[in-house]
């Protein structure tokens, strides 16, 4: 085994969490390695961004401009066949004033384009990258992790030390169990995914033309993502009960859910699937779901997938990969800088990232509750929301106990009347717009879920437009702490 090689920070994994977060801290002036098992660019699902993605962490990190000359579809917003109304209604970006004009976008992306993007930007800022190259084992000393053992290109075994340690390996992770806890699959959310890839599948007017659309049915829900003028990603999401309508062949099994499908049917009757290269393979992904019970330990964090993951419908799994990413890369600089003590910077990084995740979840419950055909697939979770206490005190813990601090929402009654009234509220917003003006976003701007979902993404955005000049912001806990004014670590908020 070669000698021993030593940095600040060593990260597993160079997906969009493991590369912005290199990046963050290497425009610190910190060492970093970073170490990904594969070689890119290589195939990835997650295609549909969020714009606080783009122009905040993305412009933070250095890599939106690169972005911007990809000619990734520009996304305005989404567009759904979901709930009551039978007719389509929109979701725009634009709904919050925080995101007006050229930030009010996000892009549709092949992962295997945008990924590498953010790798080799994590590489020009400083970070050393190393790619094939898969991390076995995870080194400690007493309670504390020093670095990890991996095999390199060559085949041989190497190890490096560290003072953080940061998985990034996604939602596959083994190291994760070495922080402690365990992973837990939300019962709410219990989803298989078939998805392949289309090429001259139709395509929505302007200005909706590069919009997720997402169109709900009675065995699920499918995804139709523009990936270009011709390439479209087109995914079917069932329950965990419905397992069979996945199982055999492949190519029968989408095809038979696509034919249940109406909208989706007729948009891709003049296309034909493709059935070679990296879009080749139809593809399944199950229990993917989930939270990890401990996100930290000393000397080492999980950031993105490694930690958790919740329903696609809102793409929302890049943006919590990336904002993770922000997050732990605040802690790190802020305690390699001394400014302030690791597990003050490390329990902020968990309840920040615990936050938003429930924030998202909060909002998907309400989304799913608003389709109640009977006998459908948002039906029956309807009714394991208000039947399974477990369910519910599973999330009390997560949202109530361990993430926001508000005592309140440890009673598992009290929580399940305010997350029916969000859902009502919700519910009567998007009606409001389906039935009406589909350009007149204030009902939803108005709705408490929608609200509390943008927040944190227009404040990220804001900091990276502002930097210094952004506006100082309040701790979200007790006693916790506060972005910098650039927006790359943690200080302590001001008395009084």
């Amino acid at each position: 085994m070669s000698k021993t090689e030593a940095f600040d920070v060593v990260v597993v994994g160079g997906g969009p969490g493991g590369s912005t977060l290199a990046a963050l801290v290497a425009k610190q002036g910190h060492s970093v390695l970073l170490l990904e098992k594969e070689v890119f660019p290589r195939y990835q699902i997650g295609e549909s961004l969020l714009p606080s993605t783009i122009h905040g962490i993305c412009r933070m990190t250095g890599a939106a401009d690169e972005l911007a000359k990809a000619g990734f579809p520009i996304k305005k917003g989404g567009t759904f066949r979901w709930g009551a109304n039978p007719e389509p209604w929109q979701f725009s970006f634009s709904v919050s004033p925080n995101m007006a004009g050229p930030t009010s976008t996000a892009y549709q992306v092949e992962r295997s384009k945008f990924d590498k993007i953010l790798l080799d930007n994590a590489r020009r800022v400083g970070a050393v990258v190393r790619e094939g190259c898969a991390v076995s084992e995870v080194l400690e000393e007493g309670d504390r992790v020093t670095g990890v053992r991996y095999t390199d290109e060559k085949g041989e075994q190497r190890e490096v030390s560290a003072r953080f340690v940061a998985d990034a390996s996604g939602n596959k992770s083994r190291l994760n169990q070495r922080v402690g806890g365990r992973r837990e699959y939300s019962d709410f959310f219990r989803n298989l995914a078939l998805f392949g890839y289309f090429e001259g599948g139709k395509r929505m007017p302007e200005p909706s033309r590069n919009n997720i659309l997402c169109v709900a049915f009675d065995s699920g829900w499918f995804w139709y993502i523009p990936l270009s003028d011709t390439l479209t990603s087109v995914g079917a999401v069932v329950r965990r009960e419905m397992a069979e309508k996945v199982q055999g062949d492949p190519e029968k099994a989408l095809q038979a859910l696509i034919d249940e499908c109406p909208m989706i049917s007729e948009y891709l009757a003049p296309a034909r699937r493709v059935t070679e290269g990296q879009y080749g393979e139809i593809r399944v992904r199950k229990d993917y779901s989930y939270h990890h019970t401990a996100f930290w330990r000393p000397g080492m964090m999980l950031v993105g997938d490694a930690a958790c993951f919740v329903d696609p419908v809102f793409s929302s799994g890049v943006h919590l990969a990336t904002y993770s990413a922000l997050l732990a890369a605040r802690s790190i600089n802020s305690t390699l800088a001394g400014a302030v003590e690791e597990e003050a910077a490390m329990k902020e990084f968990e309840m920040r990232y615990r936050r938003e995740y429930s924030v998202f979840y909060e909002f998907l419950m309400s989304f799913y509750d608003m389709h109640q055909v009977e006998g459908s697939y948002f039906w029956e979770a309807k009714k394991l929301t208000k039947n399974s206490h477990s369910e519910m005190e599973s999330f009390v813990d997560l949202v109530g106990g361990v993430s926001s601090g508000e005592t309140a929402l440890r009673d598992g009654e009290a929580l399940a009347q305010r997350l029916s009234a969000q859902n009502e509220e919700f519910a009567s917003a998007v009606e409001t717009i389906a039935d009406g003006d589909n350009d007149n976003w204030a009902p939803l701007l108005g709705s408490s879920v929608v609200r509390e979902a943008m927040t944190e993404s227009s404040k990220v955005q804001m900091h990276a437009s502002l930097g210094e000049d952004a506006e100082e912001e309040t701790s979200l806990f007790e006693g916790g702490l506060i972005p910098s004014p650039d927006g790359m670590s943690w200080v302590h908020a001001p008395a009084g």
